[in-house]
């Protein structure tokens, strides 16, 4: 999954709905960028850690920016944030929650673990598409990511 840009986003995602809804939004915004999608914690830390099927560096770059679900089967998405924010080499890639959880104490935890933005998944495609493009607008046009200098 090699991207002309160098820019990628790694979605952790499980639910296929919410995904395919995402995407279906991204080519309705004509956005090109290049999504790379696992489904659970765990998948998460090995195509962060270059482990199990995702060795290759080619086939599985360093992602610009990690879109995360929190309510993850195996390793939950806490707790990849956690372990991403920690690690010298990952700390630096921004993470944006998104999820439906607008609990205060999910939303207090991922900003105490380091999260750089936490998002409400929107109902109706409407919303959807006004929260891709502003998540797209943002991190691909208004800030400057590390490595993008």
């Amino acid at each position: 999954m090699s991207t002309d840009r160098g820019r990628l986003i790694l979605a952790v995602e499980d639910s296929d709905e919410d995904f395919h809804a995402f995407t279906r939004a991204m080519k309705q915004l004509n956005i090109a960028e290049t999504v790379c999608r696992v489904c659970d914690g765990d998948d998460a830390l090995d195509y962060l850690h270059h482990e199990g099927q995702y060795t290759d560096f080619d086939q599985y770059p360093r992602p610009s920016v990690i879109l995360m679900d929190l309510n993850l089967p195996g390793t939950d998405g806490r707790d990849v944030i956690r372990e991403i924010k920690q690690n010298e080499q990952l700390k630096t890639i921004p993470i944006v929650v998104l999820t439906t959880s607008s609990n205060p104490k999910d939303i207090n935890v991922c900003y105490q673990y380091g999260i750089n933005s936490y998002m409400l998944k929107p109902i109706g495609i409407e919303a959807l598409k006004k929260t891709v493009d502003d998540f797209f607008h943002y991190w691909f046009k208004a800030v400057l990511l590390p490595g993008s200098q």
